[in-house]
């Protein structure tokens, strides 16, 4: 374990890529700003519940059927393994860079980096499909609200849904670069909203389900994982209830700037994994109860409810506050879009400040204190990303999901074996010691590399996910195993450019930790 320097006030200002004497330097992040609750709710919105379940439900159940309960409960298992070693490392060195960070201390500079690449790609791949959502409900909900449904139609305009998708992501960078006070007023509002129409979602389901034509009873047979019929469906299964998961790790993200971030942010983010299990379990068992999994209607295996089920589902369950349903996706995927700006933004910021990316990537705004180059570019990428994922797949929304779960696999799977190598002199010292530093991230990591490749494998075909394919080959596999090969050319790019940091030269494994406010 290293040793906790505390850094000295004369260290260099942000962007410095050199260690000060006393430890490494401070990025120019303001600390102290988030407690808890705080944290807690950046990391509810960034996972955004109504958007992750209304994209992922329909592709998820297509794979695992009536094991959809189970598949979420699986799901979840790596992830709170992951997120226990995410802890452990969060308090030994509390970064902004966080999977980057950790895997270079570790593993080294060029394993480091792309770790650092997945989570940027990840983070990516999911702003351009939460914009997507976005937009499809900005149009939708027009069309309730007037009563036109020719307005719903609009989303389905290429051109128009592109320019809506930049006006959003615009609207979000923008919030973003002003800083975590102004996040934090929007996001209390709008993840308790989101929050408060799920549950009257679920309870209308609940109170209405023997009502449907296409309604099921609640079985117990839904929670065993064995019915299942094959690992490729657990494996794909499982790869798309980790994207449902994904996002808890922003409140690592923040710990430079969470009042005693060396603790809280680690409790933030198990916290937050499980109150969204939750979430899901209510959500899930009432949904498939009341609309069961036929093909047609209102059954989850209806292909043309696959991409948004809440669209298919809100005015059979709710009536007349279905538009609250819509709202809440809107509000929802539109909160997201903005707070998971964090992550990529400060994940660049770390890799600017070590220089590892070029030093402007280091920079941070002076009136706000945040990462605004990083937060711009993050912004430019994943609007670009959206609008040429829109021309090349017809199903964009689920093909960018599937890849997606590629992405999470191989970063959180990459930061949990990092856990355990780096604590690995200190394992046995103690029961505590030998669960969390070596038992929980060996487990959480080896499951997510075998979903990883078993799901790389299979999307290979050209059927995999919506079908979409370039030459052959599915486009899920180009999108996930071509991303992170990129990420390795671009790498050896950057190591010619700034070899400073693959030599070793700006963060190793004995560089001090920054201490964080308390």
């Amino acid at each position: 374990m290293t040793e906790t320097i505390r850094t000295s006030s004369s260290s260099p200002g942000p962007g410095s890529r050199s260690p000060s004497p006393a430890g490494i330097s401070p990025k120019g992040l303001k600390g102290g700003q988030l407690g808890l609750l705080a944290v807690v709710v950046l990391g509810i919105s960034t996972i955004a519940p109504a958007y992750t379940l209304t994209s992922a439900l329909g592709p998820t159940v297509n794979e695992v059927g009536l094991q959809l309960p189970v598949i979420f409960l699986v799901g979840f298992i790596p992830m709170i393994l992951v997120s226990l070693a995410y802890r452990e490392l969060n308090a030994d060195s509390p970064d902004s860079g966080t999977t980057f960070t950790w895997v270079t201390k570790a593993f080294g500079p060029w394993v480091g980096w792309m770790g650092g690449w997945g989570l940027l790609a990840a983070n990516i791949i999911v702003l351009s499909n939460l914009a997507g959502v976005a937009v499809d409900f900005f149009y939708l909900f027009l069309s309730q609200l007037t009563g036109n449904p020719e307005l719903a139609g609009l989303a389905d305009n290429k051109a128009l849904n592109v320019v809506t998708c930049f006006v959003f992501v615009a609207l979000a960078v923008w919030v973003s670069y002003r800083g975590l006070h102004a996040t934090k007023v929007v996001q209390y509002g709008l993840v308790g909203f989101q929050l408060l129409v799920l549950g009257l979602f679920v309870a209308m389901a609940f109170a209405n389900w023997s009502a449907s034509e296409t309604a099921i009873p609640f079985s117990w047979e839904w929670f065993d994982v064995t019915k299942v019929e094959t690992f490729s469906q657990v494996a794909a299964g499982i790869s798309l209830s980790i994207f449902v998961y994904w996002g808890w790790d922003v409140c690592l993200t923040l710990n430079e700037e969470t009042a005693n971030g060396r603790k809280t942010a680690g409790v933030a983010g198990t916290l937050t994994a499980v109150i969204v299990l939750a979430i899901y379990l209510l959500v899930s068992i009432a949904t498939m109860m009341f609309a069961g999994l036929g093909d047609t209607g209102n059954g989850l295996n209806n292909e043309d409810n696959h991409e948004n089920i809440f669209t298919a589902l809100a005015s059979p369950i709710m009536g007349p506050f279905a538009i609250l349903m819509s709202l809440a996706v809107l509000s929802s995927s539109a909160a997201s879009l903005q707070s998971t700006f964090m992550s990529p933004a400060r994940g660049l910021l770390a890799m600017g400040h070590y220089g590892a990316l070029p030093q402007r990537f280091g920079k941070v705004s002076r009136k706000f204190a945040t990462p605004g180059y990083a937060t711009i570019v993050a912004g430019v990428v994943s609007a670009g990303f959206y609008a040429v994922m829109h021309v090349v797949s017809e199903n964009v929304l689920n093909d960018t999901i599937v890849s997606l779960g590629l992405m999470i696999c191989f970063y959180y799977g990459l930061t949990a074996l990092a856990c355990a190598w780096y604590f690995r002199h200190s394992v046995f010292s103690s029961t505590r010691n030998f669960m969390l530093r070596l038992v929980c991230p060996v487990l959480g990591g080896v499951g997510l590399f075998v979903v990883f490749f078993q799901t790389a494998v299979d999307s290979l075909a050209p059927e995999f996910g919506s079908g979409s394919e370039v030459f052959g080959v599915g486009l899920v596999f180009i999108l996930g195993v071509g991303i992170l090969a990129s990420g390795a050319v671009f790498m050896l790019i950057m190591a010619r450019v700034h070899p400073g940091f693959f030599r070793g030269e700006t963060l190793k494994r004995d560089t001090p930790a920054l201490v964080v406010p308390e």
